[in-house]
C-alpha cells in the first residue's frame, strides 16, 4: 500500500490532507474534530490584533456542486480571545498551522509574534483575502510588500512561516518568489478567486459586500495552475488549495507541485468526514496509478530538468 506521510518545513505529518483556514477552524473543538476525522492537521481561523465583526448577512451564496461564493469579512476574535481555543486543540495533539492577517508588516508580525506563543507548529500568512479593505489581497498583491511582511513576520517567530498568496493578480509567480525571498518556508496557493453573484429580480448583489470570494470545484483548474508555475520557479514547497474534494484530485495537485493539499469547501458541503474518505482512498488511488508514496507523485508531471535546478522542491 503507498505511504502517505508528509514531512512539511520539518513538520511530520500523516497524511497530506489539512483543514483550510475559514470554512471549520473558529472553534478548538471544531479543529479537533477534523483532526479525529482524519485530517493531518488544521489551519485556524484568520485572526487578527482585534476583534472583528465582519460583513451583514447575506454572506454566503452556495453554487451546489461547483462552488461557493463567500464575502465574510474576516470575522473573528482577535489575537487576545483566540488562544484559548488553539488549547483545546493542542492539548488533543492537532497539528495547528496558525492563520493571521494585519494591513502592514509590523502589524502582521505582532500578531504572528503572539500567535506563535499559543503552540501552533507553523504561521500561514493570509495575504490573499479578496473582499477585506486593506488587507488580504490588497496588502498582498504587491510583491515588495509580500517581501515585506514575510521577512518581518520571520524575524520575529521561530517557527516555519507559510505565505497564502492571492490568484487575483497577473504574476503569482512573483508573489511567490516575493514569499521566498522572505523566508518562507512555504507558500499555499490559493485563496479564493475574486467573483460577483448579482439577483436580477432585485437589481442589486447577492451578498451584501458585493464582491465576494469563490472557492470550490469551479476554481481547481486556477489552483492546479498557479501551483504548477509555482513549482517551477521555487525552491520551497507549495501547498495546493482549490476544489479539493476527492483522493483523484488531491493527486492531481502533487502532479502539479503542491507537497501538501488542503481543503475547505467540500468540508462545508460535506462536513469533516470528507477527510476520512480522503485518507481512506488516497493509498489505493496511489498505488492504482504506479506511485509508491506520495512523495513521488509531487511534481511527476512536470517534465524531466537537471537535478540541481530542482533540488530541494517537492518529490521524494
Amino acid at each position: 500500500m503507498a505511504a502517505v506521510e508528509v514531512e512539511l518545513a520539518g513538520i511530520r505529518l500523516r497524511n497530506p490532507f489539512l483543514l483550510a483556514s475559514g470554512i471549520w477552524g473558529e472553534s478548538g473543538e471544531s479543529l479537533k474534530g477534523a483532526y479525529a476525522a482524519g485530517a493531518a492537521g488544521a489551519v485556524t481561523k484568520s485572526i487578527g490584533a482585534e476583534p472583528r465583526a465582519g460583513y451583514p448577512n447575506p454572506t454566503v451564496e452556495s453554487y451546489g456542486t461547483w462552488g461557493m461564493l463567500n464575502a465574510m469579512g474576516l470575522p473573528n476574535p482577535g489575537i487576545g480571545e483566540y488562544p484559548r481555543e488553539i488549547g483545546i486543540a493542542r492539548d488533543a495533539g492537532v497539528p495547528l498551522i496558525g492563520s493571521v492577517f494585519a494591513g502592514d508588516a509590523e502589524g502582521f508580525a505582532e500578531v504572528a509574534r503572539q500567535m506563535a506563543e499559543t503552540g501552533v507548529q507553523a504561521l500561514e500568512l493570509n495575504l490573499s483575502c479578496p473582499h477585506a479593505k486593506g488587507l488580504g489581497s490588497e496588502v498582498g498583491s504587491d510583491p515588495a510588500e509580500v517581501e515585506r511582511v514575510v521577512r518581518a513576520v520571520v524575524g520575529a517567530v521561530q517557527i516555519p512561516v507559510f505565505a497564502k498568496i492571492t490568484p487575483n493578480t497577473a504574476d503569482p509567480v512573483a508573489l511567490g518568489l516575493a514569499a521566498e525571498r522572505g523566508g518562507a518556508a512555504a507558500v499555499t496557493a490559493i485563496n479564493t478567486v475574486r467573483a460577483l453573484a448579482i439577483d436580477a429580480r432585485l437589481r442589486r448583489a447577492v451578498l451584501a459586500h458585493g464582491l465576494g470570494g469563490l472557492s470550490g470545484p469551479a476554481i481547481k483548474p486556477v489552483g492546479l495552475a498557479v501551483v504548477w508555475q509555482l513549482y517551477e520557479k521555487l525552491r520551497i514547497p507549495v501547498i495546493g488549495v482549490g476544489g479539493i474534494s476527492t483522493a483523484d484530485d488531491a493527486i492531481e495537485y502533487a502532479l502539479a507541485g503542491a507537497r501538501a493539499v488542503q481543503v475547505g469547501t467540500a468540508v462545508a458541503f460535506d462536513g469533516v468526514r470528507v477527510f476520512g474518505n480522503l485518507s481512506r482512498q488516497l493509498p489505493a488511488r496511489l498505488d492504482a496509478l504506479g506511485f509508491p508514496s506520495w512523495a513521488f507523485a509531487v511534481g511527476a508531471a512536470h517534465p524531466p530538468r537537471e537535478p540541481s535546478s530542482r533540488s530541494p522542491r517537492g518529490g521524494p
